[in-house]
């Protein structure tokens, strides 16, 4: 009974401390070429029934306001609109499986469609409107069940509760095929799988966030739920009400698997990555028009993790765990929890055929291939049934390119992109593409759901202790959505290399904004910038950099380049067909994150290493990198080429600050929305105890103007360059956190706890970053052991970990319900040996430029703003 008790209260105090206007066009030239595209479904393809406003129409003209080519404008639709079959998963299995209860009527309701912005950060669909509004097809919130009308809903409302849906992707008219793709034949057979499967549905209000008819929805039982069809009041409701059970004061309806929502709710990967122009920003950030939006600069406003959250009460430990990260930022490893407090920027994709590429990264992969020959193991080989020499083999070689086209020529590509922050996902561009529809959802019950780590999983003998790694061959063979992104990630590719991530330089953005008025050269710029910074700032700037930053922010070496002395950073590209800038201005190498000084959290990211998750979507190379010896945590947790960010690109600074890659320099910014309720706020700064700061400084309310993004990029510069005046950032749970310990039986209509407490209340202002990178299961696994089997733990060297682990385990055994406070009094202990990472300040680091004159800092800053 001492074991079982030992290992019931360990789990769970460990649980506890880690755990626009709608576009009314006629029927005119948008609608014959729906027409015409539905026309070319390929035979034996359902055709999608035609909307009376083609939803498509935007994106088109977009395509031709951009210049892009077929391929690009294709993989411009797919990046904003394809879920790849995710809607199931953001409806069903993240709440069911992983138990985070997402509210999508929240996030949604079009009756706060003005505050949406401004709460979620998510950016509205200027094709859509709220029902009632003047000239709305939609004239009550009960024909849409509460959210917005957007354009192809007068077919999809038709199907809610219904089958028979025909997705709007069956009617995509494919680019021509690639002569040289080994699966087309020369381009004479198109092979690719269904566009159906890429699953489009229409867009939900916000762009990027889909909705699909539910064909289980029951209108009457809904109705009966929540007194009308155009609420979710009951469907979002506590269950406290219905139970009168204390506990599920902290559970909602949402959480019910047999009441079916109207709508199943995916996501597409422009829900990040879509912004606001930074050369044509809204005159209202929550009334865009189509003009004012990019597909590939990253939305430096959203709130990912809060509305992925947003179901869930502040009190819980999912919550405090994961909705903390700043606006733009997100972590990537939420879903694929790795213990580790990491949150990143989303990437901003700019000249990204600038961007550096590594020959010779020995990279083991599936590639496509005319036949498996003699090959009859599908893990080494696989051909498509039905198909013609569509086949792929796994191998590992050392000679990856990277194919994209510029201006309709044919570019390839001498190596391997490293992509995110510390260079992971470095097996080539289409795989990390790929990647991000695993990490939104698609495909989770076929390939990797049942390959996550369960946090309330402390048996090793069980599956889920740990993270195990997803087969991509039987996730192709397995999954029809991959299949369909797949045969497509060419497009999406050619859309990033395409006009639409050209730099956005502050001059063309201030010419634009002096529209009517005499042109505005980069003379001009040079003028204003040499009158605000001092005399002849930007070009003593230049020197600065060169002599300063170069090293690690420019792609083009003094070996191939010349001095950096005498380099013209700003010179265009002979090669490139749009005479994009020729220096990326980052130098993609990885860099030792102690050199860097950053927040190393993020450098400790472990996903990819061999046995985790994403371990197929790194390179052989990456996790052969050495071990970065003076990195404060255990060479343990050092291993598989982690402990190294990235140097990033300084294109286009001026309009992505805050910096580093949390956002973490700079002044914290915020939406303050209407609705309170929606605002996410939270104080950083600390004192030098770690304490929240009574007087904070107040956040910066989002502003994507022109001159607004440059004030926030002045104000960022001025912290990175005086590290010692940025003060010091912390992320601090704003809830207590309340665990239900144990098995809570009910007597009657009251719940009984098993032991002589049943709740843990982990007060707010605990350390966010300690409960994310706590690893419970080991503390776990080893409390038992120094009581029953401590000579285990003296073989594996950790002999001297076991007194103190003997009297943690004998105190809580004595006073279990003290054991928050046992904890915390064995904090330095737990830190030294339990942590996945045990820096707290998020803000440090990069003091590169510190020892500067104060005009030399304004020169760089001058400087870096004509870039």
């Amino acid at each position: 009974m001492k074991r079982a008790l030992l290992v019931a209260i360990a789990a769970s105090v460990i649980l506890a401390v880690s755990m626009g206007m709608f576009d009314d066009r006629s029927r005119g030239d948008a609608y014959a070429q729906n027409d015409a595209a539905i026309a070319a479904v390929p035979a034996g393809q359902p055709a999608p029934e035609a909307s009376l406003v083609d939803q498509d129409a935007p994106y088109y003209e977009a395509c031709a306001r951009e210049g892009l080519g077929d391929s690009e404008c294709v993989g411009r639709l797919i990046w904003f609109k394809a879920t790849a079959g995710n809607d199931r998963f953001h409806t069903y299995t993240f709440q069911q499986r992983i138990g985070v209860l997402v509210d999508w009527f929240r996030v949604l309701r079009a009756d706060q469609r003005d505050d949406r912005f401004w709460a979620w950060g998510i950016i509205n669909d200027p094709s859509c409107c709220k029902p009632g509004d003047p000239d709305c097809p939609a004239k009550s919130a009960d024909e849409t069940y509460g959210f917005d009308w957007c354009p192809g809903d007068d077919v999809l409302l038709k199907y809610v509760g219904k089958p028979g849906y025909v997705d709007p992707a069956c009617g995509l008219k494919d680019a021509a095929l690639d002569p040289d793709d080994p699966h087309g034949q020369g381009g004479k057979t198109d092979q690719r799988h269904s566009a159906c499967d890429l699953k489009f549905g229409t867009s939900t209000g916000a762009l990027g966030i889909r909705k699909f008819p539910n064909p289980r929805f029951d209108a009457a039982r809904w109705k009966q739920l929540n007194g009308e069809l155009g609420t979710w009041s009951g469907f979002n409701a506590r269950l406290v009400a219905k139970t009168g059970i204390e506990s599920d004061q902290r559970v909602s309806r949402l959480a019910d698997g047999s009441v079916e929502p109207p709508f199943l709710i995916g996501t597409a990967c422009g829900s990040c990555h879509i912004a606001f122009d930074p050369l044509n920003p809204p005159a209202d950030p929550a009334h865009p028009q189509w003009e004012n939006l990019k597909g590939l600069i990253g939305n430096q406003y959203t709130r990912m993790s809060e509305l992925l959250t947003s179901g869930m009460p502040l009190n819980s430990l999912e919550y405090q765990m994961f909705a903390h990260a700043r606006p733009g930022v997100t972590d990537t490893s939420a879903i694929s929890h790795d213990q580790i407090n990491n949150p990143g920027t989303i990437n901003a994709l700019i000249n990204v055929a600038q961007r550096p590429v590594f020959k010779g990264e020995v990279v083991t992969k599936w590639r496509k291939a005319a036949s498996c020959g003699a090959e009859k193991d599908e893990d080494k080989c696989w051909c498509e049934p039905g198909r013609e020499g569509k086949c792929w083999l796994r191998s590992t070689r050392d000679d990856d390119t990277t194919p994209v086209h510029l201006g309709g020529q044919k570019v390839v590509l001498p190596g391997v992109h490293h992509i995110l922050k510390g260079g992971e996902d470095s097996t080539g561009a289409l795989e990390a593409i790929q990647r991000v529809y695993f990490n939104i959802g698609s495909c989770s019950e076929q390939c990797w759901v049942n390959h996550l780590a369960d946090m309330r999983q402390v048996d090793p003998e069980q599956r889920g202790f740990g993270q195990t790694p997803f087969n991509i061959g039987q996730c192709r063979r397995d999954c029809p959505n991959f299949r369909a992104v797949e045969d497509r990630l060419q497009n999406i590719l050619d859309f990033f290399a395409s006009a639409e991530s050209d730099q956005t330089d502050l001059q063309t953005a201030r010419a634009a904004v002096r529209k009517g008025g005499k042109p505005y050269s980069r003379a001009d710029l040079v003028a204003e910038l040499d009158s605000e910074f001092g005399p002849g700032a930007v070009g003593r700037g230049q020197t600065v950099f060169a002599e300063n930053c170069a090293r690690c922010h420019s792609s083009i070496p003094e070996s191939e380049g010349g001095s950096f002395k005498n380099r013209d950073f700003a010179a265009a590209s002979e090669q490139h067909p749009r005479q994009v800038r020729a220096d990326f201005l980052g130098n993609d190498q990885a860099t030792p994150v102690t050199e860097v000084g950053t927040f190393r959290c993020r450098s400790l990211h472990s996903n990819h290493k061999a046995g985790n998750l994403y371990m197929e979507s790194a390179s052989e190379t990456l996790r052969q990198r050495p071990v970065v010896a003076d990195i404060p945590e255990r060479n343990e947790l050092k291993d598989g080429g982690r402990g190294y960010m990235r140097n990033v690109s300084l294109v286009n600074l001026w309009a992505t600050a805050p910096f580093m890659h949390n956002n973490a320099i700079g002044p914290e910014i915020c939406g303050k929305p209407a609705n309170k309720e929606n605002d996410f706020f939270r104080p950083r700064y600390v004192d030098s105890s770690g304490k929240l700061l009574a007087q904070q400084p107040e956040c910066l309310r989002y502003d994507p103007t022109v001159e607004g993004r440059f004030k926030l990029y002045k104000l960022s510069m001025f912290d990175l360059l005086h590290p010692r005046e940025r003060g010091s950032k912390r992320t601090l749970t704003n809830a207590d956190l309340l665990i239900d310990v144990g098995v809570r039986p009910l007597d009657g209509k009251t719940e009984k706890p098993l032991f002589d407490f049943g709740q843990v209340k982990i007060p707010a202002g605990s350390s966010v970053g300690f409960i994310n990178g706590l690893m419970h299961k080991q503390l776990i696994g080893d409390l038992f052991l120094a009581k029953r089997h401590p000579e285990q733990l003296q073989a594996e060297g950790k002999g001297a970990l076991v007194p103190t682990l003997q009297t943690i385990a004998d105190e809580i055994l004595k006073n279990p319900s003290r054991f928050v406070d046992i904890l915390r009094e064995q904090r330095a202990f737990i830190s030294a040996n339990y942590q996945t990472c045990d820096q707290e300040i998020e803000n440090e680091g990069h003091r590169f430029g510190e020892d500067l004159s104060e005009a030399d800092k304004k020169a760089l800053t001058a400087f870096l703003a004509t870039l």
